[in-house]
């Protein structure tokens, strides 16, 4: 079997053409015999026949070519014959044809030859390769075939076919076969004659012919023709030997014999991960479909982060795809105290790699640049250009001729670059980072202890610069296990020293690249590198704009800008939106650096979280009081309504968290308090989002400071916080415990607002127990001081206690009266927070009596209100109830509907005593269903 592309698409069969069918037939053909033996998937079938917009029929339209190819390529196959040539896989067909039976690869085969022939000095045999290879063209590749596969194709191969003719007329003139070959090279130019190689080759032969004049006409006519087509001057080449002749020199019969260059470094053995990113550039430098390369593919990342391994580990893979040479620069972007390479150092040093002899590397810039295309043009080079510093440093060598490719790696995003594909590396797999490590050292020590591995993996964040060093280090250390070295890079104070080993260190490279931007003239540059410093001082999980604004004291943008400039650094990461984040090894290094003024940042971001949180849980329930808080000058986060100021507290609360918890152990007395009065702010969010475990830990820790401040006031909030927390774990001994404490200090103090609120929640936490006695004195004693200093949601509060406490003693009238009066009083001045309480608690009350419809109506309304307010607590009341009405009402599948939604929302609270109610209702809901009504009730 043998596939023929260069001329009318046939194949050849037992030495007999066979038609391969219609032009879209002969599409899918040519598609499959370009990657013969491999597996071409539909999808490139379908994107290769009809692009961006395929038929709705295009699967079937394959399958039927497909179908119609078996028929050609196997005529005795049968209708349920299995294929042997053309065999469907998974996902796809592969062609099952030597790649030297279809004449397009075979071209290329030859011309590969040709190359490797001529550099190594063996012209005869360059030639007959050459000969062979464009003795297979019958005519213009695949005629008339359709889509953008065939476009595409047909443009590169007609290309090489140039190319050959033009290396094939080089060769001759080098063997001193110049006359013979003058009448082809003359029709050639006329063909092409904005090719410079052809021109060049024509004006040797011409003056080593003794037709001085007539080589300086085809100078003159191609100085002509590139100035009116294209606007430019010809190369240096063709103006070098213009000078030649002109000064009656006697060119060598044979110019040297351009070098083929592989100056890639040694690629590492086992190397081990980034398997998704491996694919993708090479799918860009050697594209499945034999198209060209990709002219520019980027590799940047954080320092350490393997790009240089990585770019040498695919560069050797695909380095048969671009036979005329592999170039190799080591920019030294990012080596600390090591100068970089300028733009025309790294020009020269691949000019004289190419063959240039160093006196004729130009010295302007531009005509360096000028040459070093001249020289790859028809050439297919790939160019690793490693630690670039910035865009700048590379921009002259990345416009290359068709069929070349750069490979860049570099800190900086290069994006920017024109036709540039950006691949950004992160951290390693875990799997990937325990795998590397198991190489480096024994696979065994790091088998021993899986969990100690993977908390190593951790430490290293991921890095495969400190993997290594920890790998060595181990290596270095039979003695050691892999927990020993944990507990060593377990402290952060340490850590970076650890992570070094002999020239190897993490710090250095970190260092390099802060240093660059501290060192750069332009503005952004320098406040990037201010902000990598302040950045450390606030240890969250991820900062926003406002943040990084808060702590340069500087307006949004700028921050903004400044957050990007450390992202294309990659000294940080794009997050959530607005949002970033620090790796822990960037964050450690950064802390090393004192920052001047810490107080006075770390006062900024406090403030504006304070603020922030106030302004937010205002918007959401406008009718809780709020503690007083230390003064601040910041503006809040900018939210519009309930629903903005949820999400926002919602997403923000573990930075929120986590900031308020590292300023209360801040030594500063003014950071500690404005930490412990972000702690208590957040109480109302935490309480409705049933955050309970941080909310007594953050109120803990501000009672800590109230206590090492002396302040009452602030431990009478902070006492009022731990309470909630824990009477909503039902652990009510404990909180009743601080809510006497909060009762004392607001006596002490005479704050009788606080007095009446602490009375109401012990009123509230003995309901929780069923001593609704003790329920209704504290209410009523809570009314009594409520009322006198006119409070109007202490009034409402105290009547929902004292409606709860009568309904369960079966006081149903005055609960009622206590209930609507309190509902009265919320809807009037719209307290939905108290009105979704209330209508849970009248709904139980009603339901407690007998009315269950009635019931049913109240804790209907209460949940949607609770809804509403997003408050938890009040919705698995409602909810928890409601599957009890409707199962005295003899409805189980409503019953078990809202049963079925309060057990996923307990699940999500992780709350036991909803967990419990659920489980009660759950074992009253099996036992009662087959029961009647009159015997529940």
């Amino acid at each position: 079997m043998f596939i023929a592309l260069l001329g009318p698409v046939l194949g050849r069969l037992h030495g007999r053409e066979v038609s391969l069918g219609a032009p879209r037939q002969q599409a899918i053909a040519a598609i499959l015999a370009c990657s013969a033996g491999k597996v071409v998937l539909k999808e490139h079938l379908i994107d290769g026949l009809w692009g961006e917009d395929p038929p709705k029929s295009a699967e079937q339209s394959v399958y039927t070519y497909v179908a119609g190819l078996r028929n050609v390529l196997e005529p005795g196959r049968g209708s349920r014959g299995e294929p042997r040539i053309l065999v469907g896989v998974p996902g796809g067909y592969s062609l099952h044809v030597d790649p030297l039976h279809v004449d397009c690869v075979a071209f290329s085969a030859r011309l590969e030859d040709a190359a490797r022939r001529r550099a190594e000095g063996d012209l005869e045999g360059c030639l007959d390769q050459l000969d062979l290879a464009l003795e297979l063209w019958r005519g213009p590749a695949l005629p008339g075939v359709p889509g953008p596969f065939a476009e595409a194709r047909r443009l590169h191969l007609d290309e090489l076919r140039v190319t050959a003719m033009e290396r094939r007329a080089e060769v001759m003139v080098e063997l001193g076969r110049y006359q013979e070959i003058l009448p082809s090279l003359m029709k050639l130019v006329n063909e092409q004659p904005l090719r410079e190689g052809l021109r060049e080759s024509l004006m040797r032969a011409l003056h080593l012919s003794g037709r001085q004049a007539e080589a300086l006409e085809v100078f003159r006519d191609g100085e002509h023709l590139l100035a009116e087509e294209l606007g430019v001057d010809p190369g240096e080449r063709l103006r070098a030997y213009r000078d030649v002749i002109l000064r009656g020199e006697t060119p060598a019969p044979a110019p040297p014999i351009i070098t083929v260059p592989r100056q890639l470094p040694r690629d590492l053995l086992g190397f081990v991960g980034r398997t998704t990113e491996q694919l993708r550039i090479r799918s860009h430098l050697a594209p499945w479909d034999e198209a060209p390369p990709t002219p520019v593919v980027a590799i940047s990342g954080p320092p350490g982060a393997g790009k240089s391994a990585l770019a040498v580990h695919v560069a050797h893979a695909v380095a048969r795809r671009f036979p005329d040479g592999q170039l190799y620069v080591n920019l030294r972007g990012g080596t600390p105290g090591v100068k970089r390479l300028t733009q025309a150092q790294a020009l020269g040093r691949l000019l004289r790699a190419l063959g240039t002899v160093p006196e004729r590397v130009p010295v302007d810039l531009d005509e360096a640049a000028a040459l070093w295309r001249d020289l790859l043009s028809d050439r297919r080079v790939l160019v690793l250009l490693d630690d670039a510093a910035n865009l700048a440093q590379v921009r002259p060598l990345l416009s290359l001729p068709a069929g070349c490719a750069v490979l860049v790696t570099s800190r900086e995003t290069l994006a920017p670059a024109d036709d540039c594909v950006q691949v950004r590396l992160g951290t390693l797999q875990d799997a990937e980072a325990v795998t590397m490590l198991a190489r480096l050292t024994e696979a065994s020590r790091t088998s021993a202890d899986p969990a100690a591995t993977t908390r190593l993996v951790r430490l290293c964040d991921g890095l495969p610069l400190a993997l290594r060093i920890a790998g060595a280090r181990l290596a270095s250390r039979p003695d050691w296990t892999v927990g020993m070295l944990v507990d060593r890079l377990a402290d952060e104070q340490r850590r970076l020293h650890e992570l070094e080993s002999g020239d190897l260190a993490v710090r250095s490279g970190l260092t390099a690249s802060w240093q660059a931007l501290h060192d750069s003239d332009h503005p952004t540059d320098r406040t990037a590198a201010r902000l990598l410093l302040l950045l450390a001082l606030i240890r969250v999980p991820d900062v926003s704009t406002e943040v990084a604004a808060a702590l340069l004291n500087a307006p949004a943008a700028e921050a903004e800008r400044a957050l990007d400039r450390l992202v294309d650094a990659n000294l940080v990461e794009r997050g959530r939106a607005w949002h970033y984040q620090m790796h822990d090894l960037v964050r450690l290094f950064a802390s090393e650096h004192v920052v001047a003024d810490r107080v006075a940042c770390l006062d900024r971001v406090l403030g504006y979280y304070l603020v922030s949180v106030e302004h937010a849980t205002r918007l959401m329930d406008p009718h809780r009081v709020q503690a007083d808080s230390p003064a601040v000058q910041m503006r809040p986060h900018p939210v519009t309504d309930r629903d903005e100021a949820h999400d926002w507290l919602n997403a923000e609360e573990p930075n929120l968290v986590a900031a308020a918890a590292q300023a209360m152990d801040d030594p500063d007395e003014r950071i500690a308090r404005l930490g412990a009065a972000l702690s208590i702010a957040l109480r109302w969010f935490q309480r409705h989002s049933y955050s309970l475990v941080d909310m007594i830990s953050l109120c803990q820790r501000a009672l800590a400071v109230a206590r090492r401040l002396s302040d009452d006031a602030m431990a009478l909030e902070a006492h009022g916080g731990i309470a909630s927390g824990f009477g909503h774990q039902g652990q009510v001994d404990t909180a009743v415990r601080h809510l006497n404490e909060e009762l004392k200090l607001a006596r002490r103090l005479g704050d009788r607002f606080a007095e009446q609120r602490a009375l109401g929640n012990l009123a509230n936490s003995y309901v929780d127990v069923g001593r609704h006695d003790l329920t209704l004195r504290h209410a009523m004693a809570q009314l009594k001081i409520a009322t006198e200093i006119g409070s109007q949601v202490g009034q409402r509060y105290a009547l929902l206690m004292a409606g709860h406490a009568n309904g369960r003693l079966r006081r149903f009238a005055e609960a009622e009266e206590c209930l609507t009066s309190a509902l009265a009083m919320a809807r009037k001045v719209g307290d939905l927070g108290h009105e979704g309480a209330i209508l849970g608690v009248l709904g139980l009350v009603k339901i407690d009596e007998g009315d269950l419809d009635a019931g049913v109506e109240a804790l209907t309304a209460g949940l949607a209100v609770a809804r509403t307010v997003k408050s938890l607590n009040t919705e698995m009341n409602c909810l928890i109830t409601l599957a009890r009405a409707h199962r005295l009402l003899g409805r189980p599948r409503q019953a078990r509907a809202f049963l079925s939604e309060a057990a996923s929302l307990s699940r999500a609270m992780q709350s036991a005593e909803f967990s419990r109610q659920v489980a009660e209702e759950r074992q009253a809901q099996g036992a009662g269903d087959a029961l009647p009504l009159a015997g529940l009730v």
